[in-house]
């Protein structure tokens, strides 16, 4: 019997340094492609065809570059990696959030609507894949253990304040407007208590990979506390941490797939 077709991957990223590592792996198969003001790079990526995408910062961003990926490059699974804050207790800088949920907690079309219901679809929350979810959260557990093992990702780790990093898995946030200091966040909290954490992007491509019903994970790391309680430096946590978590899952969850 023939093996199965490996589906082709989308791999999205906010910020460079994020995607910085993923795209040195990338085997390049295809030119670069540009669609949209975004630079597409298709190839191969631990075995699996894929197409990588830096979508820029905010959901209009992330959503315009999800449908690009399906609609026009044939994407049947999507993937988000980089960093947010945190906002659940204990959940801490250096952590990993592997999504099982999204919402869109700036979108309010109430009175018409429930808040944060997206009109006309009668759902709030957004599943993510739980096949998917599963590799990457079990990935990022080899992850962690690997980097806490290794001379130098230890190191790494430790010149941050960094001790034991932890593996979350649950409601993840997205909006429009960064999320920093204490009233923002216990208002956040106050009315989505289950929320882990919050970024500008995940909510969005959960939404389009639900409208085009393809499957959808996203792997955060924790760059800061959303109420402001502890932060460090950003370029510096993602150039020394952030981006070798997204690189060392991603590469351990599509090898074991």
């Amino acid at each position: 019997m023939a093996e199965a077709r490996k589906p082709r991957i989308g791999v999205l990223s906010a910020l460079k340094a994020e995607q910085q590592l993923l795209l040195q792996e990338l085997l390049a198969a295809r030119p670069l492609q540009l669609h949209g003001q975004r630079a597409y790079h298709r190839g191969r990526l631990w075995g699996h065809d894929a197409v990588l995408v830096l979508s820029g910062v905010g959901k209009v961003a992330a959503a315009t570059s999800a449908t690009s990926l399906i609609a026009e490059f044939g994407c049947q699974a999507l993937l988000f990696t980089g960093t947010a804050g945190g906002l659940g207790d204990g959940v801490a800088i250096g952590d990993i959030v592997v999504a099982e949920q999204c919402v869109q907690h700036d979108l309010d079309a109430s009175p018409l609507f429930p808040r944060f219901e997206v009109p006309l679809t009668g759902r709030s929350h957004f599943d993510a894949d739980r096949g998917w979810s599963d590799r990457l959260a079990d990935a990022a557990q080899q992850a962690l253990q690997g980097m806490l093992a290794d001379v130098a990702g230890h190191t790494r780790l430790h010149g941050l304040g960094i001790d034991s990093p932890r593996l979350h898995r649950g409601l993840l946030l997205s909006g429009d407007r960064f999320v920093w200091g204490p009233s923002q966040a216990a208002e956040l909290r106050a009315v989505l208590p289950d929320a882990l954490a919050v970024d500008m992007e995940s909510a969005a491509v959960a939404q389009v990979c639900a409208d085009y019903r393809v499957p959808f994970a996203a792997l955060r790391c924790i760059s800061d506390r959303a109420d402001a309680s502890a932060h460090l430096d950003f370029e510096r946590f993602t150039n020394l941490v952030a981006r070798h978590y997204s690189a060392a899952v991603l590469r351990l969850a599509l090898r074991g797939y």
